[in-house]
């Protein structure tokens, strides 16, 4: 994929990833801190994850095309190298969002009453405790690395944005007015 409507993918495709990496990062960071945001979320949580995971290697193509389609310039190939380095962010995002929300499931089942014969006593309390204990460290572990991935992935998109801005827009535009007496 290369032009779509006689404009180059990238262009189109980029937004994709500015509004789907970030937007899964959030929605990871709230179902790992917040257990019934994630039975909320349900599989809606690895499907955002996983249209973002997809998304990033078609950009990252249709900007490579693009990049043979421009002049060499620095700020192109800085870009470029940024660009490459997202795809193990978004996977990140995938894999824990995948986690959590199979997580999230079984503890749904729990909740409902389904893992109750599996409990120590008739009503199911003490093995519904005594599990959502043994879990405690996982979720912990599991948020706190959400946190991490997700922080860097937005951070990553801010950098590669940043940097693909600065090498459309660096020679693209004049800093005065043309054409206008009162500068607007």
């Amino acid at each position: 994929m290369s032009l779509v409507n006689g404009l180059p993918a990238h262009v189109l495709l980029v937004h994709v990833v500015v509004v789907l990496i970030p937007l899964a990062a959030l929605a990871l960071v709230a179902a790992a801190v917040w257990p019934r945001a994630a039975r909320r979320l349900g599989v809606l949580l690895p499907a955002l994850a996983l249209v973002a995971l997809v998304s990033v290697p078609l950009t990252t193509q249709a900007g490579e095309w693009l990049e043979r389609h421009v002049e060499a310039d620095a700020l192109v190939r800085r870009h470029t190298e940024l660009g490459d380095g997202l795809l193990p962010w978004a996977l990140g995002l995938f894999v824990l969002a995948a986690v959590v929300w199979w997580t999230a499931r079984g503890t749904k089942r729990a909740v409902s009453g389904e893992d109750s014969a599996n409990s120590t006593d008739s009503t199911g309390s003490a093995g519904s405790r005594a599990g959502r204990a043994a879990a405690l460290p996982v979720r912990i572990v599991v948020a706190v690395l959400s946190v991490a991935v997700a922080a860097g992935a937005v951070v990553d998109v801010y950098r590669i944005g940043d940097s693909g801005a600065k090498a459309a827009w660096h020679d693209a535009y004049s800093k005065s007015a043309h054409g206008s007496q009162d500068g607007s």
